[in-house]
């Protein structure tokens, strides 16, 4: 049998902490599965004393993590620290330039240098392992690069951030504002004390610019993404959506049409039926659609110490088994170029609120504007009547493109009878 494959982990935090533990727990049948020993050789954290609730005895310290990269008990460095600057690029980018194998779980990371360190990966000739760095324990990295490798990939979608998933869960079931819940996932430890990240997309934008770079064949491209988070989803809206037939979902959506690439993360209304619309609480979900294969669906729970731990560590295994495909599904030279489609480009149907004085002539200055812009009504919501009172008032339109429907939202916005900016949201049909 082989030599163990010797690890250096940079952060400790629960991920960190859960690979430590997982690597202890199921060794045997992990050696079993890697036709070796992997163990744990060296750790590097900001205290050397913090209780993580597993013994760090027998492991090497290393007060700066870049030191990981250099030392000669460490054949694979396993980076947990997280964000796409400083100390973690530093020591992926050592990592690689010692010739050695580099395991991450930092999404930032890749979305904004991904294509840097995959050349660096591939000129280097070793493996470069972030199964943990989307959707946590789902497995979709390894299905979307190699399982699904002989198939023309057409669309992927998901629901990547559980955060987000989690508060429109609970505003849908409990019929709770926004902000009431946020305060309540904030309390139970499922956002952070500064949510911005998880409710205002760019988590999930960081996750899709991955998951897209390997479905299209193209080098990641974080900039390409359309973002736009949940902060201005109501109670309201979800009331409506559900009478409509719909979930609210914050999604990340990448096609590949022949105009080029779109790559979006935003609200969307999905049909109750579908497949995504199912997928509650802080469960993640990605689904991916191919040529030959179909659709495509993959569910689970999207972080934690305990999944993100089990992905990092299923890395470790191909690293120790000898597997090493290229980092974004095809050498460098072979990826895409295709064009980014811009969102004002995009089309589909809309759903659209508008909260304005009930009185004779509002509706008709409305669909005024909508016409002079080409834009169709399927339907209308409005419940009662409350004369010179401010009432909610629905349209849901047929197909038209961005472009129209936003200046047409802009010119509604300026009407007297309108009250507040109209809300928008985009209506997926699966």
């Amino acid at each position: 049998m082989k030599h163990s494959l010797q690890i250096g982990i940079a952060g400790l935090g629960t991920v960190g902490a859960g690979v430590v533990k997982l690597l202890h727990d199921n060794a045997a049948l992990i050696e079993a599965r890697a036709g070796r020993k992997i163990t744990v050789t060296a750790v590097s954290a900001r205290d050397k004393t913090r209780d993580r609730g597993v013994s760090l005895e027998g492991f090497g310290w290393h007060s700066d993590a870049v030191g990981l990269a250099n030392d000669p008990h460490v054949d694979v460095v396993v980076e947990l620290i997280g964000g796409s600057e400083g100390t973690a690029r530093e020591l992926a980018e050592a990592t690689l330039a010692a010739g050695k194998p580099l395991v991450t779980a930092n999404k930032a990371l890749l979305a904004v240098h991904g294509a840097a360190l995959g050349l660096a990966a591939e000129k280097a000739g070793v493996p470069l392992g972030f199964e943990s760095a989307v959707a946590g324990g789902i497995p979709v990295i390894k299905a979307l690069r190699e399982g699904l490798a002989g198939n023309k990939i057409s669309r992927v979608a998901g629901i990547l951030n559980g955060t987000c998933n989690y508060i429109l869960t609970v505003m849908r079931e409990e019929k709770r504002d926004f902000h009431d819940v946020l305060a309540d996932a904030q309390r139970l430890g499922y956002a952070e004390a500064d949510p911005s990240f998880d409710i205002d997309g760019i988590d999930a934008a960081h996750k899709l610019a991955i998951l897209a770079a390997l479905a299209f064949g193209r080098l990641v491209d974080f900039d390409a993404v359309h973002i736009e988070g949940i902060r201005r989803v109501s109670a309201l809206d979800i009331s409506f959506a559900e009478e409509l037939g719909y979930r609210i979902k914050l999604l990340g959506i990448a096609r590949e049409t022949p105009a080029g690439v779109s790559v979006r993360v935003h609200p969307a209304m999905v049909p109750k039926e579908a497949l995504l619309a199912a997928v509650d609480g802080v469960f993640n979900a990605v689904l991916a659609e191919g040529d030959f294969v179909g659709t495509v669906f993959l569910q689970g729970r999207g972080a934690g110490g305990g999944p993100t731990a089990s992905a990092v560590v299923a890395d470790l295994i191909d690293i120790a088994r000898g597997n090493n495909v290229p980092v974004w599904g095809a050498k460098a030279a072979a990826l895409s170029a295709a064009a980014v489609v811009p969102m004002a480009a995009h089309v589909g149907p809309y759903f659209m609120r508008l909260m304005v004085v009930d009185q004779p002539g509002v509706l008709a200055d409305v669909t005024a504007i909508l016409r002079d812009h080409g834009i169709s009504l399927e339907s209308m919501l409005q419940h009662g009547r409350k004369p010179g009172e401010a009432v909610p008032i629905v349209l849901v339109t047929h197909e038209t493109n961005e472009a129209a429907i936003m200046q047409a939202i802009a010119r509604i916005s300026q009407l007297d009878s309108v009250l507040e900016t109209p809300a928008l949201i985009r209506i997926e049909a699966n």
